[in-house]
């Protein structure tokens, strides 16, 4: 077994320092992720790498114990916190942008076309995701890791102990089913 696994092993025994030392090894994979993330909107850029990256160790502290077995289900994990951060992000600049609460007159119909695509795109995303995971929970995960986290096909595949081309079909499976659903 490798460092990270039995550090991931400790941590979920509770072990605090095994949990930090996991994450201390597994932060330039995170950095990494969330550069993917961010970097395919960056004109839309929600936040910077290292304060996704940060959040969703905040997240995963949070949680009391980490929930993965070795580096891919650990990453597999860091994935699902950082679509937790974005979305909740956005959820919060979308209501500030809207008047956080102030219902106010606006006469200005332009408003609409100023508003960031990309975040209403990322909510769209998550809303239909939420709908999806009823049906087909394994394709959600594949979408987090993918499109949240930017993890490659054969990342994917190790995180969830499935072939690539389970991981291909999931995908275009999920692409079918998410164009769908945002139409």
């Amino acid at each position: 077994m490798s460092e990270v696994t039995l550090l991931i092993r400790r941590a979920q025994r509770g072990d605090r320092e095994a949990a930090e030392r996991a994450f201390a090894l597994l932060y330039a994979d995170l950095r990494m992720l969330a550069r993917r993330r961010l970097s395919q909107r960056r004109r839309n850029a929600v936040l910077e790498t290292t304060e996704l990256v940060n959040e969703a160790y905040l997240r995963l502290t949070r949680a009391g114990s980490i929930r993965a077995q070795d580096r891919a289900g650990y990453l597999a994990y860091a994935s699902r916190a950082m679509r937790s951060v974005i979305v909740d992000l956005v959820r919060a600049r979308v209501t500030e942008r809207r008047g956080g609460g102030v219902h106010c007159l606006t006469l200005d119909t332009s408003v609409s076309d100023r508003a960031a695509s990309g975040e209403d795109e990322i909510i769209r995303v998550h809303e239909a995701l939420e709908e999806l995971a009823a049906v087909d929970s394994r394709v959600v995960r594949v979408v987090e890791m993918r499109y949240f986290a930017g993890l490659s096909e054969a990342e994917v595949a190790a995180a969830l102990g499935v072939t690539e081309r389970t991981v291909r079909r999931d995908w275009e499976k999920a692409r079918m089913l998410l164009a769908a659903a945002l139409k």
